[in-house]
């Protein structure tokens, strides 16, 4: 077996190799498929993505009932995928008046979208109550008074969450961090107090629960038992001193998945035994009663479903140096490695069993000497046309995409049972000048 065979523990549960040598993801053959759709490509294996609905149904719920999924949607939004959502009974953690906007045009149910982010307008607030959003996770004192005073104009009550940051270091990378004290999001917990008080103190606003959110690619269980500790004490505390009722517990997501050959995170049975038992036996020991857990998974549900595919163009061999190889797409699809120095793994599509002839670089075509995809990565001879496929890019790649170079943003296609569906199609230029006035 050569090591790009190997690699297909990173690909969607259906990747194969056939007879030719290619590469399959949903019964497609991948080099086809950029030839009939033009590369870069985007593609979603469909049944990775509903049994990884199920599986974070069958791991969570059978542990504790009363838990509801949200997917966090940030990780990729778009029409076809959120129908499936629905269809697997899962609901929705949006960020934005925009994602709440997509999830109304397939009339994704209100009561089960969840509207988080740490700078709400006034405006978007007024969008999410009116269209019955289920909660809203309040952010900071800004955003409290503000909703109070939007819900108190329209004669409504509205329920809510409060976001704590618990000032805990999830082990991660620091642009993907977002539960330390030095935060953007959420109420400190010098200031968590106040936010209680205040918020059981305002008529339009219904204190359901607390919610943190640690970070993101969290590959242990112990930040989350960190956090859990703080936030459950905090909530007693609350309790005691204001009669607050914690009926709701958010955990948030970060769920690591596997992107690399040495870095396989803990299965999400471990994530899911150790978040549940630990909130019951804090619960137990603090006399509180189990509130309704919230599991906000994103990257963990959608990112080993998605490929990328590109094109491979002109290579460079500096002697004793390094070789390039450009493909056609780069970081203005797939922002993530210059952005935080994400690292990926690639096979060559159709030379799937072929051996690897030396190291690499993959290059994208974008004018930033910052733009690479992958750095020394061992691949088979390559040439010009053959096409690379980078596994793990179903999540984060294609919102982060831009059009930097006058680029037009990637097609996706949904596969399954050997057909393809387009789900988004690749951007024009009349798309790219679509807002410009003169």
């Amino acid at each position: 077996m050569t090591e790009q065979v190997s690699k297909l523990i990173l690909f969607p549960l259906t990747a194969e190799v056939n007879d030719r040598g290619h590469l399959l993801v949903g019964g497609s053959d991948t080099v086809e498929l950029a030839a009939k759709f033009g590369t870069p490509l985007y593609l979603f294996d469909e049944i990775s993505l509903r049994r990884k609905c199920a599986e974070f149904k069958t791991e969570f719920v059978q542990r504790y009932a009363d838990t509801s999924i949200l997917y966090a949607c940030k990780a990729f939004i778009n029409k076809a995928l959120l129908l499936l959502i629905m269809e697997e009974g899962l609901g929705l953690d949006v960020v934005s008046g925009g994602e709440i906007g997509i999830a109304r045009t397939v009339n994704f149910p209100a009561d089960k979208i969840s509207f988080a982010g740490n700078n709400k307008s006034a405006e978007e607030l007024a969008l999410a109550l009116d269209y019955g959003v289920g909660r809203i996770i309040v952010d900071n004192f800004h955003e409290l008074k503000m909703l109070a005073k939007i819900a108190e104009e329209r004669g409504r009550r509205t329920d809510i969450l409060l976001r704590i940051s618990p000032g805990i270091d999830p082990h991660t990378h620091k642009y993907i961090t977002t539960g330390n004290i030095d935060s953007k999001f959420g109420f400190p917990m010098a200031n968590a107090q106040e936010a209680v008080t205040e918020a059981m103190s305002m008529p339009g606003l219904n204190l359901m629960g607390l919610h943190f959110h640690i970070g993101s690619q969290i590959a242990e269980t112990e930040p989350y038992h960190q956090a859990m500790e703080y936030i459950l004490k905090f909530a007693i505390e609350m309790k005691q001193q204001h009669g607050f009722e914690l009926k709701e517990l958010s955990v948030g997501g970060g769920f690591a998945i596997q992107y690399t050959l040495g870095s396989p995170p803990p299965p999400l049975s471990v994530y899911a035994e150790s978040i549940v038992s630990n909130m019951a036996g804090q619960c137990r020991k603090l006399g509180l009663a189990l509130p309704k857990l919230v599991i906000e998974p994103g990257r963990s549900l959608v990112g080993r479903a998605g490929v990328a595919l590109y094109k491979v163009g002109a290579i460079k061999e500096i002697p004793g140096v390094r070789c390039y190889v450009s493909v056609d797409g780069g970081m203005a699809d797939n922002i993530r490695p210059a952005l935080y120095g994400a690292v990926l793994e690639a096979v060559v599509a159709n030379k799937m069993r072929e051996k690897e002839a030396g190291k690499v670089t993959i290059a994208g075509k974008f004018c930033e000497s910052g733009d690479i995809l992958i750095k020394d990565i061992t691949l088979p001879q390559l040439s010009a046309d053959d096409i690379i496929a980078v596994p793990g890019s179903g999540a984060y790649c294609i919102p982060e995409a831009m059009n930097y170079n006058a680029s037009f943003k990637p097609a996706v296609v949904m596969v399954r049972d050997g057909k393809a569906r387009l789900i988004r199609r690749r951007e024009t230029l009349e798309d790219l000048t679509r807002c410009d006035v003169v």
